[in-house]
Formats: structure tokens, sequence, C-alpha cells
């Protein structure tokens, strides 16, 4: 959320007319989960400049080929296909993602106060926790094996206890156990989501 945020900001401000980001703008566009993000933001005109060249390149890239070409649509089919796969912003975070899986497990690696940082973590959401083991291939093998371990005990644990939260969400349905007090079950459903998602309703929910 965090770096989203901040590609939010700085696509909208000073970095929106730089050449290099323009030609990448221009190419990539936006997908639509971001576009509805930049919408509601006050710089209504940085968006219309970056539409207006990004149009232009589309109506390039989606021309139809020229009159010896077997197949018209071959083009437009291929290059509007790439583009709704495309966007900016993603990418954008994406790259920074990559780049703290890759510090994480160095510094689990080499700094031994960050391994006990590591250990104290209450959980990792399974999208995260993926790709925290396909980073840990960069490290040696002895570490490899400790950090995913780590990472598994921590995931484990948080799991089974979601678990139980659940299973008393769904009994406290039940008129029998009516009296039995809530605990941490009421937002057992949210949680369990943001595990297998990343995606915290419950922060939407607040907002």
């Amino acid at each position: 959320r965090k770096l989203e945020e901040n590609e939010l900001d700085l696509i909208l401000g000073a970095s929106m007319m730089e050449p290099d980001v323009r030609i990448e703008t221009n190419k990539k566009g936006f997908c639509r989960y971001h576009f509805g993000k930049m919408l509601p933001r006050k710089n209504r005109l940085g968006i219309a400049l970056m539409l207006q060249s990004h149009v232009e390149e589309v109506k390039k890239e989606i021309k139809q080929g020229g009159f010896f070409s077997r197949d018209h649509s071959a083009k437009p089919v291929k290059n509007i296909s790439k583009l709704e796969e495309s966007c900016y912003i993603c990418d954008r975070i994406e790259n920074n993602l990559s780049a703290m899986f890759l510090t994480t497990v160095y510094l689990y690696e080499e700094e031994k106060d960050f391994r006990k940082k590591f250990e104290n973590q209450k959980n990792f959401c399974l999208p995260h926790y993926k790709r925290l083991l396909e980073a840990s291939k960069n490290i040696n093998k002895e570490m490899k094996a400790e950090l995913e371990k780590t990472a598994q005990k921590i995931l484990f644990a948080h799991m089974d206890q979601l678990y139980e939260d659940v299973s008393l969400f769904i009994k406290k349905f039940d008129y029998r156990f009516e009296e039995l007090p809530w605990g941490n079950s009421k937002d057992s459903i949210e949680r369990i989501i943001a595990l297998l998602t990343s995606e915290d309703f419950r922060i939407k929910n607040k907002k």
C-alpha cells in the first residue's frame, strides 16, 4: 500500500512530465484498478496530459497491417491484449517489491539482529510467503533452510490461530453456544481473506 501511494503521488506530481517517465506511461498506460485510484485525486489536468499522449501511442500500436499483410487483425489483437495486461504503476510497485524481498533475504543471511526481528513477526500472507521463498534461493543453502523453517513456523502458527477463530465464529451461530465469548473470532473471515490474498478489507472498511 505504501509503495502504491508513493507511485500515485509521483505520477500525478513531479514525475509526470519527465521525458523518460512519459515514454513509459505512453507505452504501458495504466490498469483499470490504478485508473480508479488516480481519478479521485485532484490532478485531472495531469491525467488528461498523460492520456492525450498515451492515446496517440495506442493508435500507432493498434493500426492494422499494411496492404501486403496476410492478417490485418493480428497486430491490433496482439497489442491490445498486451496493453490490457500492462500498467506503469503495477510495474513500478513490482520492481520495488522484488527489491524488498531480495533485501529481506540478504539481511536475514548477513544480520543476526535482523534474524531476531524476522523471528518475531506475527504472520505472513500466502502471496508474500511465496515471494519470500522464491527470493531465498539467492542466499546460501544453510541460511535458506533456516529462513524457510522460521517462516513456515510463523505462518503455520498464524493459520492455526485463524482456524480456531473462524471455528469459534461458526460455533457462535449455534444457539447452544450463545453465552460463549466471541474472543477474536468476529473478524476471522477478513483475516483469513488477508492471509489468502494479501488484501486487508478491515483497513478498507475503516476508511
